[in-house]
């Protein structure tokens, strides 16, 4: 059975949101609901919605008039499998002695000790290393251990799949690490690749908002922190960045558009950080930084 999809853009948060509000109330009714900040500086906000019927195209039209937003683009999308279709076209990334595959590629993982194997299935939850921020902090985090950097205490903050809590587990097996993200399911799916690589009691995997967590602020002062979120959060956890990572301690951040980066330096500069490095992979940053 095909599904079909209704997206727009439109300026401001609030009426973003508004606007999903009175989506809602459609019929055919809607399966779900999205708003989405277009993390490029415009101010834009992205709705849009699912529905199992074809929507209403008049109303479509109404309600975009009547919030100012451009008009609906609608499709149809045919029934897929998604997982099924990613595990055929995701195929094992290298980031310098990162490995990172799904289990259909088990086959093609190096017969070679230098080499760090991780298994991430495909999911619900972000971290597959396929994108650029994922794998921009791979290739970080693999550089900086390069030159010795060996952090005892370590955290994972917006973890997804855990990928990133995954690299630090296997290179450095004396470290206390901790993953944490917002969506409860994402914990799930880090605990379950904890497994799959057997480094379950590894890594300990939390539900939380930043570092709004008892154990974070226990476990503090961390000396490597990865957040590979966006923009608004990164900029945002500034000042907590400051005040949970150790003198001397470092952060690799991502999820950030190299458009976005300068603005997001400055703010962790206001904290007291200093700029260590700056990598762009297409139109996506990462970036090191250490608490002065």
């Amino acid at each position: 059975m095909p599904t079909y999809s209704a997206l727009t853009t439109l300026m401001g948060q609030d009426a973003a949101e508004a606007l999903a509000d009175a989506m809602e109330g459609m019929e055919p009714e809607p399966t779900g609901v999205g708003v989405f900040e277009i993390e490029d500086d415009s101010g834009l906000w992205e709705v849009g919605a699912y529905f199992l019927e074809a929507p209403d195209k008049v109303m479509l039209e109404v309600l975009a008039t009547a919030f100012e937003a451009k008009p609906f683009a609608l499709s149809e999308l045919p029934e897929i499998d998604w997982v099924a279709h990613v595990r055929r076209e995701l195929a094992p990334v290298e980031a310098g002695r990162f490995f990172v595959y799904g289990s259909h590629d088990a086959d093609k993982v190096p017969n070679d000790p230098a080499r760090v194997p991780l298994q991430i299935e495909a999911t619900v939850a972000f971290g597959t290393g396929h994108h650029g921020t994922t794998l921009g902090c791979l290739k970080a985090f693999d550089k900086l251990v390069g030159q010795g950097f060996a952090p005892s205490r370590v955290a994972d903050i917006g973890c997804g799949t855990a990928v990133l809590a995954l690299a630090a587990a296997r290179v450095l097996p004396g470290a206390l690490i901790i993953a944490s993200d917002i969506d409860e399911v994402a914990v799930d799916v880090a605990r379950a690749n904890m497994a799959i690589n057997a480094l379950e009691g590894r890594v300990e995997c939390l539900e939380a908002a930043g570092f709004d967590h008892p154990r974070l602020r226990e476990a503090a002062p961390f000396d490597l922190v990865f957040a590979n979120i966006l923009k608004g959060p990164l900029v945002q956890l500034a000042p907590d960045m400051a005040r949970y990572i150790a003198e001397d301690g470092l952060c690799i951040l991502s999820g950030l558009l190299a458009v976005q980066a300068d603005s997001i330096e400055a703010a962790y500069h206001a904290e007291g950080f200093v700029s260590v490095s700056r990598d762009d992979l297409g139109e996506w940053s990462t970036l090191v930084l250490r608490r002065g």
